[in-house]
């Protein structure tokens, strides 16, 4: 299905080569976007996750959260995360986005980033239980942090601002082709939760390779 954001939204295509990707700094307005992130920084049961990399185990640097729906779960850094139910905030929010994007999501991954220590490397988000293309719907809520992206092949890449209450669009051959991180920052930031959207493929239980994807 090919997503309607770009059109319903007027919003602003980023300039990658062959990647799909479209941006919104306002597309919740400031008090909702302020509710919301109030809400959901007290409802959303966060954890710590542990990750396997490069041969040993460390801790994430964030709190983070898988949630979805009854086996929507997936595998990363050799471990299974099987989905918490559905907030009614997030399953709202999800209803709203499915009709912007004109896609469907059964599951979304929260990351609670506390302050500029916490960040998440280099990756993409190319599982295969997300299939080849996937489209991945990203809400920034909370303090504002920078947003790379670089071609795998070290050609092109950007980098911007997430705002409070934006939704980057990532889809076509955006994975296949870039990686994107969340870099560590040494300047004062308030905490920030981003909701990454996606749909895991029905009947789809791969195993990421170690270093692999996990959502900024």
């Amino acid at each position: 299905m090919t997503p309607s954001f770009a059109v319903d939204l007027a919003a602003v295509t980023l300039p990658l080569p062959d990647a799909s990707l479209h941006y919104r700094a306002d597309w919740l307005p400031a008090a909702e976007a302020d509710a919301l992130f109030a809400v959901l920084t007290a409802a959303i049961p966060w954890e710590r996750h542990r990750l396997r990399l490069f041969g040993r185990e460390i801790d994430a640097p964030r709190l983070s959260c898988w949630i979805g729906d009854p086996g929507a779960a997936y595998t990363y850094s050799r471990v299974r995360f099987e989905p918490r139910p559905w907030l009614p905030a997030l399953a709202a929010l999800r209803a709203r986005l499915e009709t912007t994007c004109g896609a469907r999501f059964n599951s979304v991954l929260a990351n609670l980033y506390r302050d500029g220590r916490d960040s998440m490397g280099w990756h993409s988000d190319d599982e295969p239980e997300l299939g080849s293309e996937p489209l991945i719907a990203s809400i920034s809520l909370g303090g504002a942090r920078r947003f790379r992206l670089r071609a795998r092949d070290g050609g092109a890449g950007l980098s911007l601002e997430l705002a409070h209450g934006s939704l980057l669009l990532m889809a076509g051959a955006t994975q296949r082709l870039y990686r994107h991180d969340l870099p560590k920052t040494r300047a004062p930031v308030m905490p920030r939760i981003n909701l990454t959207f996606r749909h895991i493929l029905a009947g789809c239980d791969a195993v990421a390779a170690e270093g692999g994807s996990d959502v900024n």
